[in-house]
């Protein structure tokens, strides 16, 4: 009997732990206090960082990691190296010349930095329980030896003293852009590194992606007072005013999130709106010309008009406040905030959506890039769209030249093809031909060339989205996508979250999706193959000549005027997709994935067809689609 109990409780016991096991993955707190001070004469930054970091794991740590991401601004760092061997990659553009494959922003530009020019991060001292700890610097990342390890579910509070020197702007950091902005300040301070279910994230700062603890920011800036700040979070003091040196000190606090930027100039103008009791938007830019004012003024504009249809596609805006701010080398997501180069909307757009997709989602962008810079493309696309279509032309802030285009435009896009995603899926097509493709699983940073990253982050995760769309139909997609985002916010998931809340949104096997998209750089490639008379039928046969499976959609028109849509399910699939459209469908037999062709008959004799056409909406991304239709003569 007492072994009947034991084994009974032991097996209750298996039972909790799993079941609590699979509830949620732990993932690790952290509150920032930082006081900073800014030298605008020296370029020097001093500061110092209260640290209280939670050890939510079920791991001992003997030793904690930060990021120093200046450090990689020095002549032969990591990113200078990689940079100037990746440029030595000779490609073919579209016009068919032969150019370096350079990120055009970092060249060689960081071995030509002066010793004043240079960006460095040091760390004097981390001091925890009145212990110094044992520092060891590897370029950008700082390892901390630990006196005494910190326990799983206890809590450290660790006392840093730093100095940086704000390094002459190359990428996203840095001081006097191109576009004349005194400081843009992101990556400045020494940030914990990310512990989670993989490990320690210790990713050396080579110009890609981020990966950050989620916690709260309390951060006090000092600078000189004729400089205006723009940053992360909500202004504390809006009202204060300088000491008897000319310094005046500003004070903001963010909370759940993941990073903190700011950016500082001295003909700063700033532009906001409270566009609803919870949430203002903020503008800061450059005083230069009244052109440049009715820019930026739309820039403002045009968010709130779209902030709406972002929510409804892509889940709700959780933050108090949002900052479009002048500055870095292009365009930038920080939490709560953007860099941008100029006031194009759609960077603007993009860098906003980045909001979800890394500020609210938190993905390892590292690891899975696609799921970030991919998913906010996809977004982007929408998002501009739909402006376009709907508020551009009543812009109050553009010319009446630049509206009537903007009309022209609309008008014209009706008649081409109907597809929004158009720029990913050539983007990601172009890849697909290049012979440069490398798997979408590819680390970030171990990409054979800048082209195929890029290409592969942007163009092919952008794609992901608009294939999905076609494989569970679209109204399906886009509850996946609110479905994921009510899921798994402010929980870093993977590409196997995202494909489980998918499957269950749709009840449709997509792990081959997974496999064939992320894991291999296996196409797309249908074709017509044969047409046979039938019983007063056509007997129409498609062939797979491509190594990726898919669902099919074929087309069929009648010399009548009528038509209908032939669907032919993946076996993969376990199901299918539900009816889009008004076109009658034809739901056939499941196509095995092993299968290199598939026949099926029409309703109607072979001499009544006009046309046959594989995938008619486009969203098939088919790498030759030269062999997807047929027009037949009369």
């Amino acid at each position: 009997m007492k072994n009947k109990v034991c084994g009974l409780l032991s097996l209750l016991l298996l039972s909790f732990l799993a079941a609590n096991a699979q509830v949620d993955r732990w993932q690790q707190h952290i509150n920032y206090n930082i006081k900073a001070a800014l030298d605008v004469s020296s370029n020097i930054v001093k500061g110092t960082e209260e640290v209280v970091y939670d050890n939510n794991s079920t791991d001992t740590l003997k030793k904690v990691y930060f990021h120093l991401y200046w450090n990689a601004f020095q002549p032969n760092s990591s990113m200078d190296i990689r940079s100037r061997e990746l440029g030595k990659n000779m490609l073919t553009n579209r016009r068919g010349e032969q150019v370096q494959d350079w990120d055009a922003r970092v060249k060689d530009r960081i071995q030509k930095l002066s010793p004043t020019e240079i960006g460095y991060q040091k760390v004097n001292q981390i001091v925890i329980g009145g212990k110094q700890q044992k520092l060891i610097e590897h370029e950008t990342i700082l390892e901390v030896q630990l006196t005494d390890p910190i326990a799983p579910k206890t809590s450290v509070k660790l006392n840093i003293n730093f100095e940086a020197q704000v390094p002459q702007q190359i990428r996203r950091s840095g001081r006097d852009n191109a576009e004349g902005v005194r400081y843009s300040m992101s990556q400045w301070y020494p940030k914990m590194v990310e512990y989670d279910y993989q490990g320690w994230n210790t990713n050396p700062y080579i110009a890609r992606e981020f990966y950050g603890v989620w916690g709260n920011y309390d951060v006090t800036l000092q600078v000189d007072q004729s400089y205006m700040i723009a940053a992360t979070g909500v202004l504390q003091n809006p009202n204060a005013i300088a000491n008897t040196q000319g310094l005046k000190t500003w004070n903001f606090k963010g909370n759940n999130i993941h990073d903190f930027v700011w950016a500082a100039d001295n003909h700063f103008k700033h532009l906001s709106k409270q566009v609803r009791p919870n949430l203002t938007l903020h503008v800061y830019y450059k005083d230069k010309s009244p052109r440049e004012d009715s820019a930026w003024a739309n820039v403002l504009w045009a968010a709130e008009k779209m902030l709406p249809y972002m929510e409804k596609k892509f889940g709700a805006y959780p933050y108090p406040q949002y900052s479009f701010i002048q500055g870095g080398d292009g365009g930038m997501e920080y939490a709560m905030a953007t860099l941008l180069k100029g006031p194009g909307l759609g960077t603007v757009f993009h860098e906003w959506m980045h909001s979800w997709y890394q500020h609210i989602m938190g993905t390892n962008e590292s690891l899975f890039p696609w799921m970030d810079e991919g998913f906010t493309s996809y977004a982007e696309a929408a998002v501009s769209s739909q402006y376009n279509q709907e508020f551009a032309a009543f812009s109050p802030h553009i010319s009446d030249k630049e509206k009537a285009q903007i009309i022209a435009g609309n008008e014209k896009s009706k008649t081409q093809l109907p597809l929004v995603q158009y720029g990913n899926y050539m983007g990601y097509l172009a890849l697909a031909k290049s012979g440069l493709e490398e798997p979408i699983s590819t680390h970030s940073d171990h990409y054979n060339t800048n082209y195929a990253y890029s290409s592969a982050a942007y163009s092919k995760g952008g794609t992901f989205l608009g294939y999905l769309g076609y494989i569970v139909g679209e109204q399906k997609r886009d509850q996946i996508l609110i479905n994921y985002y009510n899921t798994w916010k402010f929980k870093h998931p993977n590409a196997n979250d995202f494909i489980r809340v998918a499957e269950k949104t749709s009840g449709l096997q997509l792990e081959w999706l997974k496999e064939y998209w992320v894991n291999s750089t296996k196409t797309i490639d249908y074709g017509l193959n044969d047409i046979q008379v039938g019983n007063n039928t056509a007997i129409i046969s498609i062939q797979r000549i491509g190594k990726m499976p898919a669902p099919l959609e074929v087309l069929v028109t009648y010399k009548d005027g009528t038509a209908e849509l032939h669907y032919i399910p993946l076996d993969l699939m376990l199901g299918n997709k539900e009816a889009e459209g008004s076109v009658n469908r034809i739901v056939h037999p499941e196509c095995k994935w092993v299968q290199p062709t598939y026949t099926f008959e029409t309703t109607k004799p072979l001499s009544a067809l006009k046309s046959i056409e594989i995938d008619p909406s486009y969203r098939l991304p088919d790498i030759n689609r030269s062999n997807n239709k047929l027009e037949i003569p009369n």
